[in-house]
């Protein structure tokens, strides 16, 4: 994905559920508008709202049985815990922004809200219900990269599901793709077959981080998942008759650097222009 298209595609839902035909400077706080209307509770007018396992957001999480692999267990935190997380979260975004602008500027379009918890689940998570919003639950070894890179991995699913929204990646619902015949390898979790939207996910969020890791002199996401990666596109291309129009463009760009592993590739892409102005075909 690309700043350019980004910015395009949440554009496009901006008007589809609003009306409104935001401006490149009045985008940001057109889609927190937005996507305040497509979740329980509203969207800060700008930057990032942090709160941890005592906040609204985690209490809706419970009671909703949303993302139960990281609320569960997670313990109290005190000051110094958060400050802490705080401390990581803003160096991780700078970090973000000197390994891409373009990169940072699509977490900070995408991603309005963060809950941090501490729970030992040593991972994230994001969901299509809740625009905006993503789960974290720190590994106690975590680094200022791991942080960034868990931001722009649930960055990167936030625009998979404006892209999703906004054109239709697959042919077929998100149950009927639950269906063995319809599965496909994860790059992630290595061996398993997922649903193809999951699959099509998670391999899809393995490249910016492989390239945030490259791009900081370190291999060992590179290494894990060069073989997985390459697996699980040639497994999705199978099912290519599912993917629609738009659908397969993403596969094809997917599978392309899964063949190649072209970081400067992945940093032209990242700030190209080539998507900008996609138009589906219209339905015969």
């Amino acid at each position: 994905m690309n700043v350019g298209h980004t910015y395009e595609n949440v554009a496009r839902l901006v008007r589809a559920v609003t009306g409104e035909v935001p401006d490149a400077v009045g985008l940001p706080g057109a889609y927190r508008a937005t996507v305040s209307q497509m979740r329980p509770m509203p969207a800060n007018e700008a930057g990032l709202s942090v709160s941890y396992e005592d906040g609204d957001w985690a209490a809706h999480c419970v009671e909703s049985g949303v993302f139960e692999h990281i609320f569960k267990g997670a313990s109290p935190t005190d000051g110094p815990t958060r400050e802490n997380w705080d401390t990581k979260v803003t160096q991780a975004l700078n970090l973000i922004n000197e390994v891409s602008p373009e990169l940072r500027h699509m977490v900070d379009l995408l991603v309005s809200d963060l809950v941090i918890v501490n729970s030992g689940a040593d991972g994230g998570g994001s969901a299509s219900h809740m625009p905006g919003v993503v789960v974290m639950s720190p590994g106690p070894n975590w680094a200022v990269l791991d942080y960034a890179m868990a931001l722009v991995h649930e960055g990167m699913h936030h625009n998979l599901f404006v892209a999703d929204a906004v054109y239709g990646t697959f042919t077929l619902s998100s149950s009927e793709l639950e269906a063995d015949e319809y599965r496909a390898l994860s790059a992630v979790k290595i061996g398993q077959r997922r649903p193809l939207d999951k699959a099509f996910h998670a391999a899809v969020v393995t490249v910016p981080l492989m390239y945030m890791e490259d791009h900081q002199g370190k291999t060992t996401l590179v290494d894990l998942y060069t073989k997985s990666l390459s697996d699980a596109c040639h497994d999705l291309k199978k099912q290519r008759p599912h993917f629609t129009e738009y659908g397969r463009l993403l596969l094809d760009e997917l599978c392309g650097f899964g063949e190649t592993i072209n970081f400067a590739e992945v940093a032209r892409a990242i700030r190209g222009t080539e998507y900008a102005g996609y138009r589906p075909s219209p339905a015969a």
